[in-house]
């Protein structure tokens, strides 16, 4: 058989066209530029390109870099840029003005966050983070750990109860994803900050897989510390600046990991000492990547207008969807999902387990579906409800079904570098 059985695909089409008529945002992929003939389901890797990104650079390239120069930094408010977009990125994750700002990557924000969220905390030895963490995550904290002489213990947050029962009061942070990026499950993050919270510990919450796709609530759910890139679903292009989050109540206190001289209370001084500028500002380190940065701005705009509840709704219903047309279309071919059917433990993506991954992800990318997988054996599909539509889903999944049907993809291919 060679394409899904008509009934089933008769069914499931009109289905897709049913929730795409009355689900919210079916109006929002015309602020995006999308090649034509392709369903693109990488955006929890890197994000698509926003229509409004193209002429602001174009501008800052031949008007603010190439004419105006080095008065740039002034006239074209360079200079605060990274404090002006991280508002507009607090907005998004729900923070309030004044605690977020964007610069540099999200391993060097990790660092920065976690050193002085630890340093908030003397006394107190362990280090928590997550053995499913992406990898930067556990790396920073084992750096952190091993330089500032404490512990890093991992911990999954299913288990986090018990381990504060047993030690809490050596638990310094609690550092954990919202959302599993290998599996889309999403984690309770008002459960697990409590928690952490009354063995009194501080919570860093690394937001790459959630910023953009759902509501976080920062102020809220009372978050110590966060970080984020931008170039998943907050679309600000390969490489984009990340964010850090550093909570109004900490901001007398709190010492950064790294002191660099854009964070100084006086940079152009060029004092021989290092005095910390007051609030989140502290938080910058190098020079600000301008040319991301300001990308990243005019990508931003693709929220305007928009609630994080509407983006959320129209996500649970597609990844809804493409796990439905999962179970129907693909039933007895291999696959098993691992991404939790269950919404409110289900992130903005699926992953579908196969021995044959990568093969099948590479065959599906020559038709015009994009995703990716994770070592060892994950197809990962993200979805960005600004653009996608259940139809493209549908499309995706009976892709996936001749392909493996006719055998029409080679199992072990070789590799590229990035997967």
């Amino acid at each position: 058989m060679t394409s899904a059985p008509p009934t089933h695909h008769h069914e499931l089409a009109l289905m897709a066209q049913e929730l795409d008529a009355r689900t919210p945002l079916s109006d929002t992929r015309d602020r995006f530029l999308l090649p034509e003939n392709v369903v693109y389901l990488d955006g929890n890797s890197l994000g698509p390109l926003p229509a409004a990104v193209p002429p602001v650079l174009d501008d800052v390239l031949r008007r603010q870099w190439g004419t105006d120069l080095i008065a740039s930094w002034n006239t074209h408010g360079w200079w605060d840029a990274p404090l002006r977009v991280g508002d507009t990125v607090g907005r998004i994750v729900g923070a309030a003005p004044g605690q977020t700002l964007v610069g540099d990557s999200t391993s060097v924000q990790l660092y920065n966050a976690l050193g002085a969220a630890a340093a908030l905390r003397p006394g107190r030895p362990l280090l928590v983070t997550d053995p499913g963490h992406f990898p930067t995550d556990r790396y920073i904290t084992d750096s952190v750990a091993a330089r500032q002489g404490l512990q890093a213990r991992r911990v999954r947050p299913a288990d986090l109860g018990e381990l504060l029962a047993a030690e809490g009061d050596r638990v310094a942070v609690v550092g954990y994803s919202p959302v599993d990026y290998r599996t889309g499950e999403l984690h309770d993050m008002a459960a697990l900050t409590r928690a952490a919270h009354d063995a009194g510990a501080l919570v860093l919450w690394d937001l790459c897989h959630a910023a953009g796709a759902m509501p976080v609530r920062l102020d809220a759910l009372g978050v110590d510390f966060a970080v984020g890139c931008g170039y998943k679903f907050l679309n600000g292009g390969p490489g984009a600046p990340a964010f850090l989050y550093v909570a109004e109540r900490h901001h007398e206190h709190w010492s950064p990991a790294l002191t660099g001289w854009t964070g100084h209370a006086d940079p152009f001084g060029l004092h021989d000492t290092y005095t910390p500028a007051p609030g989140i500002a502290r938080g910058r380190v190098g020079t600000p990547p301008m040319l991301s940065l300001l990308c990243l701005e005019a990508a931003l705009t693709v929220f305007d207008g928009l609630g994080l509840d509407q983006v959320r709704a129209r996500s649970l219903s597609l990844t809804g969807f493409l796990l439905h047309c999962a179970d129907t279309l693909l039933d007895g071919l291999g696959f098993e999902p691992v991404t939790p059917a269950e919404p409110e433990r289900r992130g903005s993506q699926v992953s579908l387990r196969h021995p044959h991954a990568y093969g099948l992800v590479r065959a599906l990318a020559a038709r015009g579906i994009v995703g990716d997988m994770r070592a060892p054996d994950l197809l990962r599909f993200g979805v960005n409800a600004l653009h996608l539509s259940h139809t493209d889903l549908l499309h995706a999944m009976t892709c996936l079904r001749d392909i493996v049907t006719t055998g029409a993809y080679d199992p072990a291919p070789e590799r590229n570098a990035v997967t």
